[in-house]
């Protein structure tokens, strides 16, 4: 049975738009088993519905889908030491963000919807512009003014309605809630068929390391969608039994914008409020997390951290990582410029450590 409830009041959902507790306010969590019957995935095709019986859409027919999922996981030398990294840039819309949208619109579809909202920094607007589009939904996508414009042509050209807001990420955010209570609300943030998506990335990594768990994971993170998906996507392989422990969950912000390392190095419960700074970094670039006190809450229980690294160091590491092969988006190179700091200090992670890139580098063209 799948049930949306609240996981501090632990109300069920009103009906099948609301995104959030009428009450409290918080985000709906999905309440489901998931099952993995390894011989019958080991079957399947390479992509995230391998993992069929872990996710929450009832009817095969309702799945919208580009075959995504299951990118390499390749090792290299970061510093003299090894890092697994996920290809992440390598999905159909060029970012992780078609994790969660392909099940988020996939339910969307499930549920008969004809017109969804969404605000972006860009990737997931550019995600469930696609997976709208292929699914004959309408949608119209909230974006930053200032936000790269190779990102904003390509949600335009995948069949969006955009409108520009003047002002920060978080003014967008404000601005679409109006809109959501005519339109279903397909936020990436708030739903959480997005997080049922960005879960998949925890059993790739599973499965491609032999059914083991990694004993550190290295990520960007700005509302914490994937932080937060992988998370609940090894609790559902630790439920089934099929690893034993959970990996160290280390996010990474940029000085720019860090009210979650703030709050982790003031051992604060909840995020710490900040002036947001201009940073390369947009994707991350939220001043007030939704999730933010449950990033805490997760990070510690995991034994992991969240840091913060420099522009500078952020541009570096970007340029570095080209050198290797790799172009990638530079909220990407955050991650990396993390895995520099995380290997520099005195609490150095020890066994496995993986790490992702998250957008290709085409997708920061004609930013700066």
């Amino acid at each position: 049975m799948i049930r949306m409830v609240c996981p501090t009041c632990k109300k069920a959902a009103p009906d099948s738009m609301a995104y959030r507790c009428p009450d409290c306010g918080e985000p709906f969590e999905l309440e489901f088993e998931a099952r993995f019957p390894i011989d019958k995935i080991r079957k399947r095709k390479a992509n995230l519905w391998r993992y069929r019986e872990a996710i929450p859409i009832e009817s095969d027919e309702d799945i919208v889908s580009f075959e995504e999922g299951f990118t390499p996981l390749l090792k290299f030398d970061i510093l003299g030491h090894p890092v697994w990294v996920q290809q992440d840039h390598l999905f159909p819309s060029g970012s992780y963000k078609d994790r969660g949208a392909s099940v988020l619109i996939s339910y969307v579809r499930s549920m008969r919807i004809e017109n969804v909202v969404e605000d972006s920094s860009g990737n997931a607007g550019c995600s469930i512009a696609m997976y709208a589009t292929a699914a004959g939904i309408e949608c119209e996508v909230f974006v930053p003014q200032v936000t790269s414009p190779a990102k904003m042509e390509q949600a335009r050209m995948l069949g969006a309605r955009l409108r520009k807001i003047p002002g920060s990420r978080q003014e967008t955010a404000q601005a679409v809630l109006e809109e959501a209570k005519r339109a279903y609300y397909a936020s990436h943030v708030y739903n959480p068929y997005f997080l049922q998506g960005t879960k998949t990335l925890a059993y790739e990594i599973v499965e491609q390391m032999e059914w083991t768990a990694p004993d550190s994971l290295i990520l960007p993170i700005g509302n914490g969608t994937l932080l937060l998906g992988v998370y609940n996507g090894f609790k559902d392989l630790i439920q089934a039994g099929i690893i034993h422990k959970m990996p160290k969950l280390i996010g990474i912000q940029t000085e720019s914008c860090n009210p979650l390392a703030s709050a982790w190095e003031q051992q604060s419960a909840k995020p710490i409020s900040i002036v947001l700074q201009p940073t390369v970094a947009e994707g991350i670039a939220i001043a007030q997390p939704v999730h933010g006190k449950h990033i805490l809450s997760v990070v510690r229980e995991t034994g992991g951290a969240l840091l913060s690294v420099t522009e500078e160091a952020i541009l570096r590491n970007w340029r570095e990582m080209a050198k290797k092969g790799f172009f990638m988006e530079l909220t990407s190179a955050t991650a990396f410029a993390g895995i520099e700091r995380v290997f520099e200090s005195e609490s150095r992670p020890e066994g496995t450590t993986v790490s992702l890139i998250t957008g290709h580098g085409l997708k920061s063209i004609g930013h700066f």
